[in-house]
């Protein structure tokens, strides 16, 4: 049996199909126990490698889109008063606003959840298919400064230009060279009306044009960005503050400080699960 286990998973592997090479002695295990048909035992090798297969593109996508390190929005605390109610957060996940080009304005002071909140909805938009990114405004400075440098800044705003939906986070926080303020207009002009933004900000849109030294430049970037746009203030005092933790206290209590993200639940048990990429 081992034997022939071997093999299967040998030819799988010849056959591109990683992700059942490394599922099929589970896959064996269970259907001996549950004694399936054969077209359902067919049905459930197909499935195990097409699962593997979306996972593995969905966690490609994810490192290309750069996301926070904490984005689930299904951990998120809503008891948490911020500005947002859940039905408008469950309404925001629903995501129908990207397939109507809107954007999402996200202000409020630091530790509000903004930032939080925006790569939540990146990662919703990813896990459905679309092509989502996450860049912070200083990532987005070095794009428009070198991309007419090197290939890696080339490629990358080529990137920017394909998405579906772009998370601009903390825009706005510094003043703007004159060159890099053009840029970001002309790379927001560049996907208007074609893709989503969520921007993230603690400036208020009439500050905008003491960041960028222009009044005229701003006004043309605000037109575009709120023309299709929900501005969503965020309130409150900052969450890492008010939960912040100390080297002693964390030595007293094993389970730290607060935090605002709620445990990892385990994955559910089922055939994706299984997923070993060999």
């Amino acid at each position: 049996m081992e034997r022939t286990i071997t093999t299967i998973q040998e030819h799988a592997r010849e056959l591109n199909l990683t992700g059942l090479a490394g599922t099929v002695d589970l896959l064996l295990e269970e259907a001996r126990k549950s004694e399936p048909s054969y077209s359902d035992f067919a049905l459930t090798l197909l499935e195990s490698e097409l699962s593997c297969r979306r996972k593995a593109h969905l966690e490609r996508r994810r490192k290309i889109a750069n996301l926070p390190l904490l984005h689930d929005l299904d951990h998120y605390d809503s008891g948490v008063q911020n500005g947002i109610s859940q039905v408008q957060l469950q309404q925001l996940r629903q995501l129908l606003w990207l397939d109507q080009n809107f954007n999402l304005i996200l202000i409020g002071p630091s530790g509000t959840g903004k930032s939080y909140l925006a790569g939540g909805l990146c990662h919703e938009a990813l896990k459905l298919g679309y092509h989502a990114l996450f860049r912070t405004m200083d990532d987005l400075i070095q794009t428009i400064r070198f991309k007419e440098i090197t290939a890696a800044a080339a490629r990358e705003y080529k990137r920017l230009l394909s998405a579906h939906l772009l998370v601009i986070d903390d825009i706005m926080m510094f003043p703007l060279e004159k060159s890099v303020a053009v840029g970001l207009f002309q790379l927001v002009n560049q996907l208007h009306e074609q893709t989503s933004f969520i921007i993230t900000t603690n400036k208020s849109p009439k500050e905008w044009a003491e960041m960028l030294g222009d009044e005229v430049l701003a006004t043309a970037l605000l037109d575009r960005l709120l023309y299709k746009c929900e501005v969503i203030k965020l309130t409150g005092k900052s969450y890492r503050l008010e939960h912040r933790t100390t080297i002693f206290e964390q030595q007293q209590s094993p389970e730290g400080g607060g935090n605002r993200r709620k445990k990892q639940l385990p994955l559910q048990k089922g055939v994706g699960n299984h997923c070993k990429m060999t």
